[in-house]
This record gives C-alpha cells, structure tokens and sequence, in this order.
C-alpha cells in the first residue's frame, strides 16, 4: 500500500480541503499511514486529528521518523505538511487512496437506524453467503468479518470503525475474494466523517428515536437526524422502513440524489403509500411467520411474485421490519427467494434475543436493547407472549455516551417491567453509582421494584436465583459484549449469556 503526495494534493484540492502545503518532494510515495504518534512512521504519513490533540503527539510521531503530517494548523517546520481544513475528512479521502480504493472493487450495502442495525445486516449477511458462498462480508457491531476463513473474523471495538481501519479492512475483503460487504452505519460515522467519500451501492434507513444525544455524541436531536440521513444522500438505491420518524425528512434526503424507481419503502400493516407491507400471521418464542406483500408495480416487478411468507427464526415480531428491509435488498442484488426464506429460518444475532430455558427459574433472555425503542419493542413483546408472567430485568446505561438513554430506561421500566436490577454496563470514565442513580430517579416505584447491584454478574445471579416458575427474566442492553469499558480500557466480561448458563450450572447443576 502506498500513497503519493502529488495524488494526495490532488484529491485535497479536488475536495476544497488543502489549506497550504509545504512539500519538498511531490513525487514522494510514502508507504505508511498513521494517526497513533506511539506507531513507527517510518516513510510514512502522521494525521493530527481530534478535539484532543497535542502538538507533543506530532514531536513523537516526528521521532518515530514520520516524512510528513497532515493537520488543521501548523505545528511543525521541522518535515514537510500539508495544512487542511478538516483532518478527519483528509484521513478518510487519504486512506481511501493509500489502499487502493477497495470500496470501488465491493457491493456494499449499509444499514443505518436508532435501533435493529445488527439484526438487519445479520440477516442479510446470512442470506449473501448462502447466496454467494465465500464471498460476503460483515462490519457491525458485534463482528468484522472480512475473509472466509475463521480467523478473518473477529470482535469490533465501534459500530462503524475509524476511516483509516474501514478502508484497510475493505482492502483485506477485496484481497481475501469478498465481492459483498453489509454494514452498519453509525450517526457518529457521519458526524465523525469516518465514512467521508464513500458511496453505497444500497443504503437501508430502519428508523429513528432521540438517542447518542449528550455532550461527547450529538449535540441535538436534529443534528442526530441530520448525520443518520446522509446514509439516504449518499447510496445509489434506498430502503426506508415508511413508519419511521421524520419519515419525509429521510424521504426528502432519499430523493436528493435518486428517482422514485430506486427508492423502495415498506411497512407493517399499512397498505397506502409504500411499495412492500408486512403482515403477521404468527408470533411466539420460536419463531415469527409474516407475509410480505408487493405494494406497487416496481415492488412486484423486484419480487417477481405478488406475497410470499417468511419464517423468521429469530423471535419477536419486532424483527419482522429488520428482515424486511434485508429482504428487499437481497432480491434487488439478485438472489432467489427460496435462497432467502431458508436463510431466514436459520438467521442467527449474537446477542439478540437468545433464548436460555431454566429448570426452575423462569425462562431467560439475553438481548441488546439499549434504548427505548429497542427496550419497548422487546418487553412489549415478551407480555404479549407472556401476559400471566412476571417481567424482570437486568440493565445499566453507559458513561459518557447516550445520556438521553437513562430517562429513556427509566420510561421503558416503569411501562413495562414489573421489577428490575439497575447494574454497571461499560461506565466509562463515570461513576455507574451515578448513572444507576440517574435512572432509578425517573423511575415510578409504586409501579415497579428496583434496587441497585453494582457488580453486574451479582446482579444477574441475584435475578436469577430470585425468578421462578413463569418469570421472564430479561437481560438487557449488553447482548454478547464480551468487554465492560471502565476509565478508558476494555475489562474482560464473561458476556451476559455466558454468566447466566454459569450461575444456572451452579444452583441447577
């Protein structure tokens, strides 16, 4: 991999980015790319990016033998520079160009939505590589998956990755045979620019709720919605689930840069003015079984047959508009139904809503809600299934990030759960004391009882060695995240699936 100045002053210039530069070599091809001033620069491109950067960080990268920074100001005459309006938009065109512009060599399709982003591009990843074997690739939040062999498959670190390790794993998809990528994209990705430049082939928005709203994320919720709509702006062909919020803003920002003929809407039991509905024909702790149903006359020339029925063999009917918008975008890349209903049985989510049968403690589930909207989706579902049961539920709220989310769990508690144990889950560089605090104020008690277990397997133990009989005890918000990120590292957890079938083991032997 390498890059040229002359192509990099280029692309700069071309983007209105370059600010001024001071290059004594233009025809310099610097084969190494870097952000982290620890890393060895040698022949190499040091960026100075973030609110948090130190002209020190420059100082070091200039030891490890960097030839040359990219930056916003100038920190340094000692190497050469190139002096840029935004760093973060120049490391994501840069990168592109220092691997070879690997995204022009993959279909990408990518998700965006407040919540059902992973279950999305599961379920269509499971389709695509049953459809073209050896040949797909996944970048979501539980795993990156850039090669068919076991070990090009491992754990992420964020939703979307920073531009400079996005285009160096879509470099190592290409060069493994990966024709296919799905993944997902974060409001941060835009607000961060980590995905400046890129173009997808189909981009899929789910929906939206006030989420990521706090001091380190977005400052607003329009601004939110404005980062999760450049998705819509920026692909070729667009699914929209048309019972989102700010449905004709996403709408509006959908038809910015394509017709009608490639923008594909789809719904739950609603028939007007949208191309595909879902219906529910049946619903429990097995399976969900809908009908989806072309709407309009592109929908049935893409689906070739006006109803097909669908089980889908993770439960829950909220899932059904997650298969549903995965389902438009396999049949617009070309794969066959049959292909796709029988991807869709065995469809399989890290972390969402896995099922663990007791002998005498109620019946468990592990799933990454971490909003309101995800929460309200699954405890409603779970009391439809369940009304004679009592709902239990095990959550915390992250530091740092998502403040919005504690009044949001506050809510969902109180109209949903009949008792609940408020825990630790990645606090950051905050107190989880604090944030279970937080949480517990918003709460209604005369509704629901709650009490605090700091140490977050204690508190599923105690959940569980608490429940009996018909209990739905509900482990929230984590999922199968194997990390709790505490003061700036990632403490090793067990997972929340794992904890619950160890304390199982050991009361139930």
């Amino acid at each position: 991999m390498s890059l040229k100045i002359k192509n990099a002053l280029e692309i700069l210039k071309k983007h209105d980015l370059l600010v001024s530069s001071s290059v004594t070599d233009e025809n310099l091809e610097v084969t190494n790319i870097s952000y982290n001033s620890k890393e060895d620069q040698t022949n190499g491109i040091f960026f100075c990016k973030g609110n948090r950067f130190k002209a020190e960080y420059l100082d070091q990268a200039i030891k490890n033998h960097a030839k040359i920074y990219v930056s916003e100001k100038e920190y340094s005459q000692d190497i050469d520079r190139l002096i840029v309006k935004d760093a973060s938009k120049a490391l994501a065109l840069l990168s592109s160009e220092f691997y070879g512009n690997p995204q022009n060599d993959l279909f990408i399709v990518a998700f965006t939505g407040t919540k059902g982003k992973t279950t999305t591009s599961y379920f269509l990843y499971d389709i695509l590589k049953h459809a073209y074997p050896k040949q797909v690739g996944l970048f979501s939040t539980v795993d990156r998956i850039v090669g068919p062999k076991p070990e090009d498959e491992f754990k992420s670190d964020l939703t979307t990755p920073e531009s400079m390790e996005l285009f160096h794993d879509m470099r190592t998809c290409v060069d493994n045979g990966i024709k296919y990528l799905v993944m997902e994209v974060s409001s941060q990705a835009y607000k961060k620019n980590r995905v400046y430049g890129l173009k997808f082939d189909i981009g899929g928005f789910l929906n939206i709720t006030p989420d990521h709203i706090g001091p380190n994320e977005h400052p607003t919720y329009a601004d939110y919605l404005n980062c999760k709509k450049q998705l819509m702006i920026n692909s070729k062909v667009k699914i929209i689930n048309r019972q989102t919020n700010d449905y004709d803003t996403v709408y509006a920002a959908a038809k910015e840069t394509s017709d009608d003929k490639d923008i594909y809407r789809f719904a739950k039991n609603e028939v007007g003015d949208t191309d595909f509905s879902i219906r529910n024909k049946e619903s429990n702790l097995n399976d969900s079984v809908f009908t989806f149903t072309a709407e309009s006359d592109k929908a049935e020339d893409l689906q070739d047959h006006s109803e097909y029925t669908y089980q889908l063999g993770l439960v829950g009917d909220f899932n059904e508009l997650n298969a549903g918008a995965a389902i438009i975008a396999a049949k617009k890349m070309g794969v066959k139904n049959e292909v796709i209903a029988d991807s869709l049985k065995s469809a399989f989510v890290p972390g969402r809503m896995e099922h663990i049968n007791t002998k005498s403690h109620g019946t468990i589930f592990v799933d990454y809600a971490h909003n309101y909207a995800s929460m309200n989706a699954l405890l409603s579902f779970l009391k439809r299934e369940y009304p004679e049961s009592k709902v239990k539920v095990v959550v915390g709220s992250p530091g740092d990030k998502g403040v919005s989310r504690r009044e949001g769990f506050a809510r969902v508690l109180t109209e949903q759960a009949d008792q609940a144990i408020l825990t630790t889950d990645d606090p950051g560089f905050e107190d989880p004391a604090d944030i279970c605090k937080q949480i517990d104020e918003k709460i209604d008690h005369t509704k629901v009882d709650v009490k605090t277990v700091l140490d977050r397997q204690e508190a599923i133990r105690e959940m569980i060695k608490s429940s009996h009989g018909d209990d739905i005890v509900v482990l929230a918000a984590k999922g199968n995240d194997a990390y709790q990120k505490t003061k700036g590292e990632d403490v090793p957890y067990p997972s929340d699936p794992v904890v619950a079938k160890k304390i199982l083991k050991d009361i139930e032997g």
